[in-house]
């Protein structure tokens, strides 16, 4: 009677190599990981100083565009009283002179202030300068609006020969223009200096009758 042996399945021995290859596949994957973590370290740290870059290129930006930003002063008539109104409306020899108290504005729209020199401001009618008033030398706040009042006495004794000046003072409207220009230096957070000079020219009217000034326009 032949003997049944029992088939055993073919395991194959564990020997030394087989830890050694387990340990070195288990430390090739761990200095795999830790150098993909080292990479996204350096990505990370990239993007942040991509990102700051961006950021102060903005805020640089906004800086220069703002409060770095140099723009011209305004200088405006804008209103006045009078003194000493003295008329005389012939055909023949027309006269007219008076004191006129103006008001002026100055507009500052820059981020630091104005600083300006002694200036005049030039009176004319149809041409023919009829008075000077001066503006001394002074300086306009940070971001505000300064207003002043100058003197100038008028007088329209060179205009005798225009046709037009006994018209208009029988009209009771007189065309006036007044012209300077302001020189001065924009003192920005009191470090940086720049040179601005504004150009006014005003047309206004002389209401003779009610001794006011009206239809002021700025230009």
């Amino acid at each position: 009677m032949a003997s049944k042996e029992q088939e055993l399945p073919n395991i194959p021995p564990v020997t030394a190599n087989g830890h050694e290859r387990g340990d070195a596949e288990a430390a090739s994957a761990a200095f795999h990981d830790a150098r993909q973590q080292r990479r996204k370290k350096r990505q990370k740290c990239l993007l942040y100083v991509v990102l700051f870059i961006i950021f102060q290129s903005a805020v640089i930006a906004v800086f220069s565009l703002t409060i770095m930003k140099i723009r011209t002063p305004k200088l405006s008539v804008r209103s006045a009283t009078f003194n000493n109104f003295n008329i005389d409306n012939s055909t023949a020899k027309p006269s007219f002179s008076t004191r006129m108290n103006v008001e002026l504005r100055l507009k500052n729209s820059n981020f630091g202030r104005y600083k300006y020199t002694n200036t005049t401001i030039y009176f004319s009618y149809r041409d023919t300068s009829i008075g000077e008033a001066l503006v001394s030398n002074s300086y306009a706040k940070w971001k505000s609006s300064k207003r002043f009042v100058v003197v100038a006495d008028l007088d329209f004794a060179g205009a005798q020969s225009d046709p037009q000046l006994a018209s208009d003072l029988n009209a009771g409207v007189v065309p006036i223009l007044s012209q300077a220009e302001l020189r001065g230096k924009v003192e920005l957070l009191y470090v940086m200096k720049k040179k601005k000079s504004t150009d006014m020219k005003c047309s206004m009217e002389i209401l003779t009758g009610s001794q006011q000034l009206g239809n002021i326009v700025c230009n």
